[in-house]
């Protein structure tokens, strides 16, 4: 696509155009476009190239100056046209377009709205005397198709207003990330495949009819017709929400009004570091000159408004095709697929593999080797393979072969639930288990890597964890490398790790559907190794973050685990007992914590957020370990500002957390502050 953005020939001009409004078409109604956001922009943008210097030859499908590509339409007519939006590419692309702005209209902007642009459709739902009449979608600008019929299933979007007003509202439908996960599940459990993804699954939910299940989805408002033309756009955005209309404003990439394109600018880095986090996806962010007049003398365009613009951000959606599944087994026996991928760059990072989950996810979604499918890549989330471009199928492709043993040792395979697992599980990869227990995070046992911890295996010494607590000098002084020094650090490295709290000695068992955080919470809701192993399923299910089907998870793991915790427990390795403690956030700050609990600590009742690298007597500690201290000290520790946050611990003044944090009046101590204030809970040297 690189070589078409540079350039087209006369002879390829006309087949750019007619599959740019090919990718439109299916873009704008079922969302299953070959091309991904990147290329059909790049596509765009060269076809525009050449018109400009061939005005003679345009052909009259091209999708320039046409609001959707011109690849849509609709047979009833909009009271206002419903334009689309100019896009820009970069901080340079945007200062000369605001530059533009105020030539047109002679005099520095009044001040800028910045929003998320949200990946949906655009639809208009008009009111009279404050009851919803009609939904139309955006069509070709002019005119839509009347969507009514998926109203009751759209969130956000309310039957009646708070005022019997004739207005109509204007906003985008889209499926959050939850909505887009149970609308999947409940097609395949109707026999339908999944949706590619969630702008395809909201645009075909919102165009079916006479489904046998329902999918709800999501209304978002940015715009009205009939409010008044005096009102600034951030005013403008207050009155819906006051109308009962679901706005971005519930979310952490909230609409803020800048006065200076510079602020403006540092909003949209914001939003485009929150992207990954945000319940729902986003392509861009939006630039408006937030004063009406500033709108008015600006005017609008066939297309598009002058006085607004997209920031476009990088596409995390790419299709590419599926060269092959390798079969993985990781450290607790579980066979995972994934999916080996013709290179794609997403984000700015070349992608060669991708999640695929597990074989039921494979088998739902329809895979096939040598299938076009699209990839997703959000901030540092593993790419996953979403969904094959079925209509792109050659009759090429080849079915999937799942494996019928073991691909590590050959052994059988348990199939029994979703995820497959070697009937050998943790025996399968020892040394994955070992090294994994060893890390820093865990039991913290300086001088035991990869290389060591293959050695000690490859020797029959270490055949789980348990077994490098009967390490002997003698033993170690043996293998090959292992001198006078080595030997005596490693062996006081394990003494050290044997008196690690229950959280740690917990976590190191990698008991499948916890992690750290749960891990610290399992310890600290039962006390002791004897209390966790006594528990059952419906006990576990009561510890907080701990569901119904986790908790039976859990329970199978730990019986499992038995063998195991025996041998440990004879080690006196996890045989600490602790004093339970109610979760903090639970606990009135002040209180002492009730009859048999230990007294408040600094940070009782307080929900603690970190962000950035910490300094002077926290400088040592990693994130895990700051977290472990904010429980220590009473406090619940959270990985994201919310209205519900009491406090950051801020490293980084220049991070998204920092200025939430400062948005929302959130108190913020500086490291070397925090550590004043938990000085009593910090770890000895």
């Amino acid at each position: 696509m690189k070589d078409i953005a540079a350039e087209l020939s006369p002879a390829d001009y006309a087949g750019a155009v007619a599959t740019a409004v090919q990718a439109a078409a299916a873009y704008y109604t079922d969302g299953s476009t070959p091309l991904g956001d990147d290329e059909y922009d790049a596509l765009v943008r060269a076809i525009a190239t050449y018109e400009e210097a061939n005005p003679d030859q345009v052909l009259p499908d091209s999708p320039t100056g046409k609001v959707a590509g011109g690849a849509v339409g609709g047979d009833v007519p909009h009271s206002v046209p419903m334009l689309s939006l100019d896009n820009v590419f970069s901080a340079e692309e945007l200062t000369e377009w605001a530059a533009g702005l105020e030539r047109r209209i002679g005099r520095p902007v009044d001040g800028w709205c910045v929003e998320p642009k949200l990946d949906g459709l655009a639809v208009a739902a008009r009111y009279s005397g404050g009851r919803l009449r009609q939904i139309l979608t955006r069509g070709d600008g002019l005119a839509g198709e009347d969507i009514s019929h998926s109203a009751d299933a759209v969130l956000g979007l309310p039957a009646t207003l708070t005022e019997p007003l004739d207005v109509e509202l204007r906003g985008e439908v889209l499926l959050t990330t939850e909505q887009f996960d149970r609308a999947n599940e409940v097609r395949t459990e109707h026999g339908h495949t999944p949706f590619a993804h969630p702008r395809s699954g909201a645009a075909g939910t919102l165009r079916a009819k006479d489904r046998a299940y329902r999918v709800e989805l999501t209304f978002f408002a940015y715009d009205a017709i009939g409010l008044g033309d005096d009102l600034a756009h951030s005013a403008l955005l207050e009155r819906l929400g006051a109308l009962g209309a679901n706005t971005a404003a519930t979310t952490a990439a909230h609409p803020l009004r800048c006065g200076t394109l510079e602020q403006a600018q540092q909003r949209i880095d914001e939003i485009a570091a929150l992207r990954a986090a945000l319940p729902f996806g986003i392509d861009g962010v939006v630039v408006k000159a937030d004063s009406a007049t500033d709108q008015h003398d600006a005017g609008s365009g066939s297309r598009a408004p002058r006085w607004a613009v997209a920031r476009k951000l990088a596409a995390e959606h790419k299709v590419t095709r599926l060269l092959d599944v390798e079969w993985n087994v990781g450290r607790t026996g579980i066979i995972a697929p994934r999916a080996v991928l013709e290179p794609v760059v997403i984000d700015g990072v070349t992608v060669t593999y991708a999640t695929l989950h597990n074989p039921a996810d494979i088998t739902r979604r329809g895979l096939m080797i040598g299938d076009q499918v699209f990839v997703y890549r959000a901030g540092d989330v593993i790419p996953r393979v979403e969904a094959p471009l079925v209509d792109q199928r050659t009759g090429a492709e080849t079915p999937i072969a799942f494996p019928e043993a073991c691909p590590r040792c050959g052994d059988a395979i348990d199939s029994s639930e979703q995820r497959w697992r070697c009937v050998r599980g943790r025996n399968c990869q020892v040394l994955a288990a070992v090294v994994y227990a060893a890390g820093r995070d865990q039991l913290d046992i300086e001088g035991l890597g990869g290389t060591r911890a293959a050695q000690l295996v490859d020797a029959g010494l270490v055949h789980d964890i348990a077994d490098l607590f009967a390490l002997t000098r003698e033993q170690l002084l043996a293998l090959e490398r292992m001198g006078d020094t080595s030997t005596d650090n490693l062996l006081a490295a394990l003494e050290t790790a044997r008196r690690q709290p229950l959280n740690r000695v917990f976590c190191a068992l990698g008991v499948r559907g916890t992690g750290r955080t749960m891990s610290r919470r399992i310890a600290a809701h039962f006390g002791s190794m004897a209390a966790i192993r006594a528990a059952d399923a419906e006990t576990l299910a009561q510890v907080d973050g701990i569901g119904t089907e986790k908790a039976r998870v859990i329970a199978a793991e730990l019986a499992e685990l038995a063998p195991l915790l025996d041998k440990l427990a004879a080690q006196d390795v996890g045989t600490a007992v602790t004093e339970v403690a109610s979760p903090a956030a639970d606990v009135a700050e002040g209180s002492d914590g009730g009859a048999g609990q230990p007294p408040a600590g600094a940070l009782t009742g307080k929900v603690v957020v970190v962000t950035g690298a910490m300094t002077g007597p926290l400088a040592a500690l990693s994130r895990n370990e700051m977290n472990e201290l904010v429980e220590r000290a009473g406090g619940k520790a959270s990985s994201s500002v919310s209205k519900k946050t009491s406090l950051l611990v801020a490293g980084d003044t220049t991070s998204s957390k920092y200025k939430k944090a400062t948005e929302l009046d959130i108190q913020i101590l500086t490291p070397d502050e925090f550590a004043d204030l938990v000085a009593a809970h910090l770890p000895t040297a």
